[in-house]
Parts: structure tokens; sequence; C-alpha cells
């Protein structure tokens, strides 16, 4: 692991301890929150979950068997449930038609071809695939997001222009490969950027603070 980084997953886990990600009740459950939590909170995801749950829905081929009418209302406490709807049936057809319903069958594919076909599903972007590939299948994928990009680029650590795929390159060849790990740094840099880096810093309390150039937070030169 890079100093950097060491310092940084030392810092963030002595400041908050353990984050407990993700808390879905299984693989299915988890990847199903992966597209529902897509632009809101986890807490309205446990709604829309709870609903597909009281009709005994969580499992990939009785969910894909609702119809997507009917699926949008069951999924609105998670918002823009109408879009969020086709997407998941997108990915639930993929799961059915490809795998037949079994996610074991799914995750024990090499994880970039996976991957590729997550990224073929219309409506699941890399942060999703990786989410569904790093939380739900215990695969070894770092998850990159506003957050985690925000937190190194006003450090100085990265150029603002990096690429998704880029700044996950940079992760994944500074740590060792341990599902572990990735997902508890994850996690981390999501909770300090929530609490800390949002769009106006927040810097007073910050685990990372000290971390900063000399001459402040780097913002970008556009």
């Amino acid at each position: 692991m890079s100093q950097i980084l060491q310092d940084v997953y030392r810092r963030l886990f002595d400041a908050y301890g353990p984050q407990h990600w993700w808390p879905g009740e299984s693989p299915f459950e988890v990847m199903v929150g992966a597209v529902l939590v897509q632009n809101t909170s986890w807490k309205n995801v446990e709604k829309a979950i709870d609903n597909l749950r009281e009709r005994d829905l969580l499992a990939p081929r009785a969910l894909f068997d609702v119809p997507v009418e009917e699926l949008s209302e069951l999924i609105r406490p998670a918002g823009y449930y109408r879009m969020k709807a086709k997407r998941l049936h997108n990915l639930l057809r993929m799961v059915v038609e490809t795998y037949d319903g079994d996610l074991d069958a799914m995750f024990a594919v090499n994880v970039h071809t996976l991957r590729e076909e997550l990224l073929g599903v219309n409506g699941v972007g890399p942060e999703t695939a990786d989410s569904i590939l790093l939380y739900a299948g215990n695969l070894p994928v770092f998850v990159i997001d506003t957050y985690t990009h925000r937190v190194l680029a006003r450090h100085g650590w990265i150029e603002y222009e990096i690429d998704y795929h880029g700044l996950q390159e940079h992760f994944e060849s500074n740590l060792e490969q341990d599902v572990a790990l990735y997902n508890e740094f994850h996690a981390l840099l999501v909770r300090v950027g929530h609490k800390h880096c949002r769009k106006t810093p927040k810097c007073e309390g910050c685990p990372l603070a000290d971390l900063l150039p000399e001459s402040g937070i780097v913002m970008p030169e556009w």
C-alpha cells in the first residue's frame, strides 16, 4: 500500500471505525440496492427493499417477473422510481437470461468479463457495476465515487481531470488486492466526504485536514 493511501486509511479508520457496508441482508439485496441507491440515500432504499421483502420478491426470477409498472410503485420510496424500475428490470434480465438467476454462477465468472457484462446493461454505470462486484460479489474491485475523487483531488494527490478508470487504477495499483480493504476504504472515504469534503468543504475537525498542501485546498483550474 502506498504511504499516502496507508496514512489516509489509518486516519479514517481511527476516526470513524468500521463502516459495516453494505447493510443488505443478501448478495441479491445488495445488488438491487446498488441500482436503487443512485441519487438517493440508503434510508430511502431500505423502504423500497422492505416493500419487495413484504411481497417475497427478493429473488432474481421472482422480481424479474414483476411488470415494470408494478415494480416502479414498489420502489417508489427510492425516488426516480420509473427510471430505476427500468434499470433494475434490465439488470434482472441479464441475471435471469444469462445466468438463470444464479448469482453464485454469475460471480464465479472472470471479474473483468462480468464487469463488461454489467456495463452493457442499460442504466448500469461504472460505480453501480463496481458496487455490485465488490459488495454483492465480494470481488476485488475498488469503487470510485464523487467523494473519493474530491478528497484526493483537493489534497493534490491526483489531477482533477483524472477519469473513473484512472482513479480506480490508482487505488488498485497501490493497494493490496483485498476485498475487505477495498470495502472499508471506500466506505470510509464516503464517510469523510459526506461529513467534511462536500461541495463547500468543512475542513475543521476533518482527520485529513493537516494533510492538505501548505497553500490550502487544491481547486480546479477551470
